[in-house]
């Protein structure tokens, strides 16, 4: 994999306050942080251009820290942009996050059906059948056998719920 050429004028230039140098120090000495966290933080020391900083090159700063240079010049960036906060935290885009398929009221309804008596000559209900319900009664448009798997799971919280959904396909 061929090396990002480096513009020699830097077009995100890092200045950090002492007390922002003094956060993000006392940010990687405690490692008590999600680890993109603690690599933007040593990102940003390491390019910080003040007079105590290091003025490290986004190549020096991949390299030493085993990163890509896309993800320091886009850490430079946000600082600039953006700000020292957004620069440390996680930037998810709304447009990239799937639509939940089973809201809360579909999710209520899911569960009464899965409660509720199987189809006749059935024991109990599986999730191909409530797969299949659940289109049929409309709803959802459609959804997976391992959709409502997960979403029956993530509702039972407490013990008792557990129980609950659990005999509910064991009738």
């Amino acid at each position: 994999m061929a090396k990002r050429a480096i513009p020699a004028i830097k077009k995100y230039v890092v200045t950090l306050s002492d007390e922002e140098r003094a956060r993000l120090t006392t940010m990687i000495q405690t490692g008590k942080h999600p680890a993109f966290k603690l690599l933007r933080a040593r990102i940003l020391l390491k390019a910080d251009s003040s007079e105590a900083g290091d003025g490290w090159s986004d190549s020096h700063i991949a390299e030493a820290l085993d990163t890509s240079v896309d993800t320091v010049v886009r850490t430079r960036q946000r600082w600039v942009e953006e700000g020292f906060e957004s620069a440390l935290i996680r930037k998810h885009s709304p447009a990239s996050a799937r639509k939940r398929i089973f809201d809360g009221a579909a999710e209520a309804q899911l569960i009464a059906l899965a409660c509720s008596e199987p189809p006749k000559g059935r024991a109990r209900w599986t999730l191909a059948l409530l797969e299949d319900a659940v289109v049929e009664r409309a709803i959802v448009a459609r959804a997976s056998d391992n959709t409502i798997g997960r979403t029956l799971k993530k509702r039972a919280q407490t013990s008792s719920e557990k129980a609950m959904v659990q005999n509910c396909f064991q009738r």
